[in-house]
């Protein structure tokens, strides 16, 4: 069983009373405290058996970090690293007898070793409990997780981000900064995460059939069945071409949208309107950095195309205006590259689109006149409002883009109907009572609602 041990620094030669100040007033007191002592975590006495799974290693060439390896097999090999860098690994000294000073009760004492250092029969290391400690961050909502398997705590915030959940696909609210796709130094993605805490009663877990960007929020679809992937791929990839089952299923998909809510710096010259903008992928000078720009149509380069409409949904207050906007086609950073480039108008936050209208914003509350009326007014400030850093009032906000509607087919009848259609299989009734068409709305997060308060007051 490993047992937790404290370093303690040995008590000071001389603890004289110091003048020390206080409120404006000087008296004797104690001099102040060292730092506290790190907790340490002691692992078993090395066996000086060969380690499982390593035969070809003999004991003499076991070494410090590979010990720390093995032991803790599900900390990434880069945190042991920078524990060894630091300096944080020990081991404990041992006296001419052989004898730990801890066992003949005295203060324990330990030293420094090198990740190269072999580890022999009987040593102990220790490590601050830091290496083997997860912790769940709720800053911006966001779960950073250094490994691919939740714990009990990441598991309840993934189940608590699930909206709607049949024997077909998960509906999620997805929070902000947090990865969609993960790749090799990502490992708090959702689709990593989500294979593991929401699988319920399934083998396997949830496949991802849309993206999100990193920095946007909202709806996010995950098919649970490998029909259920196929159709909703299908779908996204292109409804008017896909071929029909029936009419409902056509009429179905005809309904299909995604409305996003967006606060943009600025305001559209018209109130509504449809943006016809191809756009085109472009590396920059350090070959590594990807943007999206909109296509000059040279016959140069390679574009797809991109349909995006979009609605003001009230006045310009504080120089900042709310759009809602409907994608009909589904590009990389399709919404986020017609706000900044086609209209003009960036969203908030969006720095790598808007860098330079950002560096011009000033985000001083200044007088507006309400359209109908003509008369003056000044951006409210709601009372007891909780100001959390990533709003409009931050100096740096978050990315005000969320993914606020979607409605879709009902997946799981339509997959029911169709295996009825091809052969001989009973539907269920109650199945077959459910509505053609499920529609979803979440809330928009925390920062986002923050910034809703403040410039809302006058919707139209």
């Amino acid at each position: 069983m490993n047992t937790r041990s404290k370093i303690r620094p040995p008590p000071p030669a001389s603890a004289k009373a110091v003048l020390r100040v206080s409120n404006n007033i000087a008296h004797l007191g104690a001099p102040k405290e060292g730092p506290k002592p790190r907790q340490l975590l002691s692992l078993p006495p090395f066996p000086g058996n060969p380690l499982p799974g390593r035969n070809s290693t003999s004991v003499e060439h076991v070494t410090a970090i590979s010990w720390l390896k093995y032991y803790f097999d599900d900390v990434i090999p880069p945190v042991i690293q920078h524990h060894f860098n630091k300096g944080l690994v020990r081991m404990e000294c041992l006296n001419s007898s052989g004898l730990s000073e801890s066992y003949r009760g005295q203060t324990m004492s330990t030293r420094k070793i090198k990740p190269s250092e072999i580890v022999e029969e009987g040593d102990r290391v220790y490590v601050p409990v830091s290496v083997a400690e997860n912790k769940v961050s709720k800053r911006f909502d966001v779960i950073p997780s250094g490994t691919l398997h939740p714990n009990a705590d990441e598991i309840m915030y993934l189940q608590r981000l699930v909206k709607y959940k049949d024997s077909a696909i998960l509906v999620l609210n997805k929070p902000p900064k947090l990865p969609v796709k993960g790749n090799l130094p990502v490992h708090n993605s959702m689709d990593a995460l989500a294979a593991a805490a929401l699988s319920y009663d399934y083998d396997e877990g949830p496949k991802l059939v849309h993206r999100l960007d990193r920095e946007s929020s909202g709806l996010l679809l995950m098919g649970r069945t490998k029909e259920s992937i196929s159709y909703l791929h299908w779908l996204f990839s292109d409804v008017r071409k896909a071929a029909s089952f029936s009419k409902e299923w056509s009429d179905a998909c005809d309904a299909m949208y995604q409305r996003y809510w967006a606060l943009v710096i600025g305001v559209p010259n018209q109130k509504e309107g449809v943006i016809c903008a191809p756009l085109t992928k472009v590396l920059l000078n350090d070959g590594k950095t990807e943007m999206v720009i909109l296509s000059h149509n040279s016959g140069l380069e390679a574009s797809q195309e991109a349909i995006t409409r979009y609605r003001v949904l009230g006045p310009m207050i504080n120089g900042c205006s709310w759009i809602e906007l409907h994608p009909l086609t589904r590009r990389k950073h399709q919404l986020r590259v017609h706000c900044a480039e086609a209209l003009g108008t960036p969203i908030v936050g969006d720095y790598k689109y808007g860098w330079f209208v950002h560096s011009k914003w000033k985000q001083m509350p200044r007088l507006d006149f309400e359209p109908t009326t003509g008369e003056p007014y000044k951006m409210r400030r709601p009372e007891g409002l909780d100001v959390q850093k990533g709003s409009v009032l931050s100096k740096v906000p978050l990315l005000h883009l969320h993914s606020r509607e979607m409605v879709l087919p009902n997946i799981e009848k339509f997959i029911e109907l169709h295996k009825h259609m091809s052969g001989n299989y009973n539907v269920d009734p109650e199945l077959c009572a459910k509505p053609d068409i499920l529609r979803f709305v979440v809330p928009m997060p925390k920062h986002m609602k923050i910034s809703w308060n403040l410039m809302s007051s006058y919707l139209v």
